[in-house]
């Protein structure tokens, strides 16, 4: 009997914890505008929004995100995404306070970190807390 309630407890808390975790995914977050670093700045495009999509190399998600991303910014003007791969770069991931990947930066031309999205990212929910960076007019192709 015992065994049967730490069973139903487990998934319980299991479940619970995998729902916290699915409303996380693909939140957007207001950024603090904190300086960026050198390698994260040569990757920004010198004008609009860049999209920095922050990876490794086995991450399935990150995948997903990448044809998310590069498909929205083909089709958004102003809008451009690159990649930066987090696997062999510990740091670079401690200097962003990346605690998961994907994590995607949007980034204006002058460095300045306008939010971040922890994993996949909704199309149209990014897009519209981009809108006010890309400007009015601004939607997908």
């Amino acid at each position: 009997m015992t065994g049967a309630l730490v069973l139903i407890g487990t998934l319980v808390l299991a479940s619970a914890l995998g729902l916290a975790l699915r409303a996380r995914n693909g939140r957007i977050r207001a950024a603090a505008g904190s300086g960026l670093p050198e390698d994260v700045r040569r990757a920004l495009a010198p004008a609009g929004v860049t999209l920095v999509q922050l990876s490794t190399t086995f991450c399935a998600p990150c995948r997903q995100a990448r044809v998310l991303l590069s498909d929205l910014a083909a089709r958004t003007d102003g809008l451009h995404h690159t990649e930066l791969d987090l696997t062999d770069r510990p740091e670079l991931a401690r200097e962003l306070s990346v605690l998961r990947t994907p994590t995607t930066l949007a980034v204006d031309g002058q460095g300045t970190e306008l939010l971040r999205v922890g994993g996949v990212p909704r199309r149209d929910i990014l897009l519209e807390a981009l809108r006010p960076h890309l400007g009015p007019s601004v939607g997908p192709t």
